[in-house]
């Protein structure tokens, strides 16, 4: 049964697409981003965040440019590097260079600056900057990153952040795990989504179905209710899933 023009129900499931071209834009020059959710200077009551995920920004940066020192407090922050390099530093005394295939974390806890650029003079940079709250408010400030090979993500998820910190993935104070997958031909990725939980799909590049519906790059796919769910049909695809509390 189709709700409305994005949302189809399957059971127990309700699938809502958030396409691409329907995100908030903003070009800065040095910088063009597109919002899947409520930020800066793009504003829509319909799309304030979903469960405890409240930004997803798909950034692209120009060779060295970047955001100068801000603040951050009580998000839990990370960055997924698509393409290029992403140089961070901040308060705390870290300071890192993560390239494409790696992902850094921050959680802002009772308060953090950083900065973060492109340090190439040349080539641009692409990430996926995401904001989750926060399950506990004015924690320590802390900071990690992680590298995933091609092989921790090809046909499968592999998990990458979690609160507990589990299977190697980095702890985070949301209540959430968050996955990364490649797919590609006939694989195929299955699991469930367990009652009293939300899950969403973001599209990081190329193009595949999720229980048949057909998602490309910069979609997001919004998942109420619980069941089972099927990731195939890939094509250059690279996914995020996250696994959120309500």
């Amino acid at each position: 049964m189709i709700i409305d023009q994005n949302t189809t129900q399957q059971g127990g499931l309700n699938l809502t697409v958030r396409p691409s071209n329907e995100r908030g834009q903003a070009d800065f020059g040095w910088l063009r981003s597109a919002h899947s959710f409520s930020f800066g200077e793009y504003y829509d009551p319909k799309h304030m965040g979903f469960g405890n995920l409240r930004v997803i920004n798909d950034d692209l940066v120009a060779g060295g440019k970047g955001f100068g020192q801000h603040p951050h407090r009580n998000a839990e922050i990370f960055s997924y590097v698509l393409g290029g390099a992403l140089e961070h530093k901040d308060s705390m005394g870290n300071g890192s260079v993560v390239s494409a295939g790696g992902v850094q974390y921050m959680s802002a806890g009772s308060g953090v600056t950083h900065s973060e650029f492109n340090p190439s003079s040349a080539e641009s940079m692409r990430f996926l900057q995401v904001w989750l709250l926060p399950a506990t408010e004015n924690t320590k400030p802390a900071y990690d990153t992680i590298y995933l090979s091609n092989e921790d993500k090809s046909g499968k998820f592999k998990l990458f952040l979690s609160r507990d910190g589990c299977d190697g993935s980095m702890a985070t104070q949301a209540d959430a795990r968050v996955y990364a997958a490649t797919l590609e031909g006939d694989q195929e990725i299955s699991t469930d989504l367990k009652p009293g939980r939300k899950g969403w799909v973001q599209v990081a590049d190329g193009s595949l179905k999720v229980n048949g519906i057909a998602l490309s790059k910069g979609d997001g796919l919004a998942i109420d209710g619980s069941g089972s769910l099927i990731f195939d049909q890939g094509s250059a695809a690279e996914i995020l899933f996250f696994d959120l509390a309500q």
